[in-house]
């Protein structure tokens, strides 16, 4: 229900930031935008000029806080990252949402989404989703002139701005990267994360010791090369009949083999 013009104490008008109803109906619901939100957010964090958030308004068009929408989760291509208490789209360079996700919940009706539908298609929204988890069903669609067009077959289809593939073979929809990686909860991406760490603090580990077995062998190799010039040199004294009794009995300590090493 919208809620009746307000105006600052200044007399400027005032932009709520809520409605006041909860971002999520249910826990499915909320782990879904997180995926989407979280996994969305990584997939464009080396993209300065590529925002992605969620759950707060848009306002499209400047003095008429009535018209507005609080998309699940949205992804704008050509607005920096930051925080915003709200998407102003004149204080944006006039540019809309590009992409938007709807996660349906048991309060939502198909009057509200296509109300939904209406509203991303006439304020410019390029490619819009509706997902509900309950029953595994996802709609798509994408822009064609001023119209957003259903898209027929959504199981294997790849967002054009995204880059990303929905997979509906499953129970469960797998949204995926574009190298084909799965969108992961947050737990699951923290896991990754931790294990991704174990693995580079063990492959340090092993160039460590790889590094001291050659440090090991270049000073052993550094030995054998000292041993035998030494021999070489004892051996030429007493071929001389230079050599004095220190010099005999070193060479006999030289040619004895070594001890074992100690177990």
């Amino acid at each position: 229900m919208l809620m009746s013009r307000q105006t600052n104490p200044d007399g400027s008008i005032f932009y709520p930031e809520t409605d006041g109803e909860p971002m999520s109906e249910n826990t499915r619901q909320f782990r879904w935008i997180l995926i989407l939100a979280g996994n969305l957010a990584a997939l464009f964090r080396d993209r300065a000029d590529v925002f992605v958030c969620g759950n707060q308004f848009w306002y499209p068009v400047e003095g008429e806080p009535e018209i507005r929408q609080a998309p699940d989760v949205y992804v704008v291509f050509g607005r920096p990252k930051g925080d915003r208490s709200s998407y102003k789209q004149w204080e944006e360079d006039g540019i809309p949402m590009t992409v938007v996700f709807e996660v349906f919940s048991p309060g939502n009706s198909y009057r509200e989404m296509m109300k939904k539908l209406a509203f991303y298609e006439e304020y410019g929204v390029e490619e819009y989703y509706v997902y509900d988890p309950d029953s595994n069903s996802l709609d798509g669609y994408t822009r064609r002139g001023d119209m957003l067009i259903r898209v027929r077959k959504m199981n294997g289809f790849v967002s054009p701005r995204l880059g990303i593939r929905f997979d509906l073979s499953g129970p469960e929809l797998v949204v995926r990267y574009p190298d084909g990686r799965p969108f992961l909860t947050m737990e699951e991406l923290d896991l990754e994360r931790r294990k991704a760490e174990q693995r580079a603090e063990q492959a340090k580990q092993e160039a460590d010791q790889a590094k001291q077995e050659a440090n090991q062998a270049k000073q052993r190799a550094e030995h054998a090369e000292q041993r035998a010039a030494r021999l070489a040199e004892l051996s030429r004294k007493i071929l001389q009949q230079q050599a004095t009794p220190e010099d005999v009995a070193e060479l006999e300590r030289l040619l004895q083999p070594p001890s074992p090493p100690a177990s």
